[in-house]
């Protein structure tokens, strides 16, 4: 959700240099269940513009409408949204609306955050019921710093108010290793995801960011210079180079970082002839390093083209990091989110 989160900032942030005010909306409790669960927010711009979604489609509009009031006067309030007779969910919504009005402070901070990707806390005081009430509202935490969404003084007032409180981690990364057509694919599907996608060619390629749609860096050089310090747990790595002796340089390179999934892409056998050299120039790596490599990269659903392909191994970085075995919902008893 971090991505989300970065993207209605920066939406705030742009209708402020405009002149237009924008106000927040966090489902911060949720009884039953629903599309999307707490902690999902939207934006809604002074013009009528909408910036993510808390659900489907249906809840959105009716968020919409209430905002009207808290533009008006800029007081932060509750609403709920029933579900169960209108959605099928089964489940009813409470979502907090404030104005967010972002200082100059907090986006220095907030983007120098993401930049070191470090956690921020999102803390929302709240009641389960609809109107307006003292001491409702959302803050950014990050270290010691405590900035109020709409500027107003948020707390617990006489301990008659519910805290939703969210860590958020850094952006999810994921690192191509590769520039080939495939890499293209594997780089755009990335990015609908939400994901910041980070692409390494070959000095000799002839490309460039340009080559990579959505794509949010693009280095030129070889395993020897690659900086290998931001590769944190939030990150995986596919290496798709189509050359062996590459590959092996680039794991050798990768081999003291912590990543949450290292992707190699052909058959088994590749793999084992992989894996079997790079124990030799690396007798000394950790066996938690090894662990996070999956070759070949993807869930078996019959993926046969690039795009298939693409979708195949980002469906097993997300099974991979969120634990899941991979598996048809329909075959799934209880509730799909636990």
């Amino acid at each position: 959700m971090t991505h989300e989160f970065k993207n209605i900032v920066k939406e705030a942030i742009s209708a402020k240099s405009e002149g237009l005010r924008s106000v927040l909306a966090s489902v911060v409790a949720l009884d039953g269940s629903s599309y999307r669960r707490p902690g999902v927010r939207m934006l809604i711009l002074e013009n009528g513009h909408m910036v993510g979604a808390v659900s489907g489609g249906c809840v959105e509009k009716e968020i919409l409408l209430q905002s009207e009031s808290v533009f008006k006067t800029g007081a932060s309030k509750m609403m709920t949204y029933d579900g169960r007779y209108r959605l099928g969910c089964e489940g009813v919504l409470y979502i907090l609306l404030e104005v967010f009005q972002p200082l100059e402070k907090f986006e220095t901070t907030f983007f120098k955050c993401l930049k070191d990707r470090r956690n921020f806390d999102v803390q929302a005081y709240f009641k389960k019921q609809e109107g307006i009430f003292e001491g409702i509202g959302s803050s950014v935490i990050i270290g010691t710093d405590v900035f109020s969404i709409s500027g107003l003084t948020v707390g617990n007032v006489s301990d008659a108010l519910s805290v939703f409180k969210q860590t958020m981690p850094p952006c999810f990364k994921l690192i191509i290793i590769g520039a080939e057509h495939d890499a293209v694919q594997l780089c755009q599907y990335a990015a609908l995801t939400g994901w910041e996608v980070t692409i390494i060619a070959a000095v000799s390629e002839s490309k460039s960011m340009d080559d990579f749609p959505g794509a949010t860096a693009f280095y030129a050089l070889t395993a020897e210079h690659m900086d290998t310090k931001h590769i944190d747990a939030q990150t995986a790595i596919v290496l798709m180079t189509h050359n062996f002796a590459n590959d092996l340089r680039y794991l050798v390179a990768l081999k003291d970082s912590t990543p949450a999934y290292i992707g190699l892409l052909g058959p088994g056998r590749r793999r084992d002839d992989l894996l079997s050299q790079f124990i030799e120039y690396s007798p000394d790596v950790k066996d938690s390093f090894l662990e996070c490599i999956h070759g070949p990269a993807g869930l078996n659903i019959g993926a046969e083209t690039p795009q298939e392909i693409a979708i195949s191994v980002i469906s097993e970085i997300l099974t991979t990091i969120r634990r899941r075995e991979p598996m048809s919902l329909s075959k799934r008893s209880g509730r799909i989110h636990v």
